[in-house]
């Protein structure tokens, strides 16, 4: 029987917004509305709110209706409540009972197929859900699932992998087709890809590796797209003195434990900057040009204390080039305003200009300290990967570590020891001296003066690890 003595004893009108009617439920109407409110409570889910028998029977659904056809997902059933909440919007108090923002985010007419105590199937027309739905109890709790086949005809699933598209290192496009051209800022920070579904984020690197766990204050993304499908492309910076800091970033990148974690993105906090949409509410946005996928992402209007969409430009490259200049930041990159996403290729259609030279670097081998770094290393031996398969010998480093850095990587590298050298080119003689070989599976990254004549890398300095590179991502761009 229809009873709203569970949803009163739940809530004091003095300190809540919500209704709070007296009396009985109303006799019954037509048992035909729905109403389906996003709820940003402790933790964000969807109420969906169906009439019967003169009140609202409702279901917590954490991750929202499903989707997909076959799709389900977690339903809690919950206390009934008044038809007067079908159109209440508001912020329901903190201390109180759901306190959060409670918003409508879909509503319309339902049609009834079955009703039992264990099984609901209904039918829904709304603005943005629409079709077959059955709720089934399951011991404790209900489930939900979709019954339609996909709700429009074009509509896809989110891929479940995808690696990102990938610039060409360049020079600022001709003047004569500056206006063919968007640039952006070019982010010391790591490609990320962020998928958001059910208000519930997943973070993976440009390996494919996910790394969700590493950085916890990014949850609220999810959470601000709400019921909003989308796959986005960025970076993750971390700043120091109001710029991208690759070495602040490096305290976070390495870390796996979510309890860890947390404690350092208190000290030193990550932020995503979004440039690109790559898949929106089942739809695939990898055929539409750059510019439409940008106005696409600015009309979600992704801002948060640690999320950003940093704006573009269409035109305009030099000026953005200098004011990049200007701000200590590493360049721009230079996108034709009508590419598709190609997604894993490395295309000219997506220029990196650089203000400073920064090249990733396979480690081959290293050499032994000595003096003030006796025990740790001295140098390490860089290459990039040849034509033949091994790697090209491009020179050492051995300035702009830290000493985190010198015992972190000889730990690491006694672990890759082998015989023989993995350099396919020669190494000079005075640096193979005394050298240790290892296995090539580190991925580091320099900054450099030039390449010099014979592809060497003039006074190369130390930036740190990059674990979202894989040996085979390196490109040689010295030649």
């Amino acid at each position: 029987m229809p009873d709203l003595g569970e949803y009163r004893r739940r809530r004091d009108r003095r300190r809540t917004p919500e209704p709070v009617p007296e009396g009985p439920p109303p006799p019954v109407g037509d048992d035909d509305r729905f109403v389906v409110h996003e709820h940003h409570a402790r933790r964000l889910h969807w109420d969906v709110r169906l009439e019967r028998g003169g009140v609202l029977v409702s279901w917590a659904v954490p991750k929202g209706l499903p989707t997909q056809p076959g799709m389900v997902r977690l339903a809690v059933h919950t206390e009934d409540h008044p038809l007067e909440y079908a159109t209440f919007e508001g912020e329901i108090p903190r201390g109180e009972y759901g306190a959060g923002l409670m918003r409508i985010w879909d509503a319309g007419r339902y049609e009834t197929k079955l009703w039992t105590d264990d099984k609901v199937e209904i039918t829904l027309h709304g603005q943005r859900v629409q079709g077959r739905y059955v709720f089934l109890r399951r011991q404790e709790n209900w489930l939900v699932r979709r019954l339609d086949p996909a709700p429009r005809p074009d509509w896809q699933p989110m891929p479940e992998e995808l690696a990102p598209m990938l610039a060409t290192a360049g020079t600022l496009p001709p003047v004569a087709e500056d206006e063919q051209w968007g640039y952006e800022f070019k982010w010391d920070g790591v490609r990320t890809l962020l998928w958001s579904s059910g208000g519930r984020i997943r973070l993976a690197s440009r390996t494919g590796a996910d790394v969700t766990a590493s950085y916890p204050e990014l949850r609220g993304v999810g959470e601000q797209l709400g019921g909003t499908e989308a796959l986005l492309d960025g970076e993750i910076v971390a700043l120091a003195g109001g710029r991208p800091s690759f070495t602040a970033l490096q305290r976070r990148m390495h870390v796996a434990d979510a309890a860890q974690a947390r404690r350092l993105s208190a000290r030193t906090p990550v932020t995503y900057l979004a440039f690109d949409l790559l898949h929106l509410d089942g739809r695939s946005l990898l055929r539409l040009p750059y510019r439409q996928r940008r106005r696409l992402l600015e009309e979600l209007e992704l801002r948060g204390r640690y999320w950003q969409t940093p704006r573009h430009y269409a035109g305009g490259g030099a000026e953005v080039l200098a004011a990049s200049r200007e701000q200590g930041l590493e360049g721009v990159v230079a996108k034709r305003l009508d590419s598709t996403y190609q997604p894993g290729r490395r295309s000219r259609d997506w220029l990196k200009v650089a203000q400073v030279t920064t090249q990733e670097v396979v480690i081959g081998g290293w050499r032994p300290g000595t003096g003030r770094r006796e025990g740790v290393l001295g140098s390490l031996l860089l290459g990039v990967p040849g034509g033949d398969g091994g790697l090209r010998y491009v020179g050492s480093v051995g300035t702009g570590f830290s000493d985190t850095d010198l015992e972190v990587l000889t730990r690491q590298l006694s672990g890759l020891a082998r015989r023989t050298s993995p350099f396919a080119t020669p190494v000079p003689a005075d640096r193979a001296r005394g050298a240790r070989w290892v296995r090539p599976a580190l991925v580091g990254e320099v900054v450099f003066r030039e390449w010099t004549g014979d592809g060497r890398l003039r006074m190369p300095s130390w930036r740190g690890l990059r674990v979202d590179k894989r040996p085979e991502d390196v490109a040689g761009d010295g030649g």
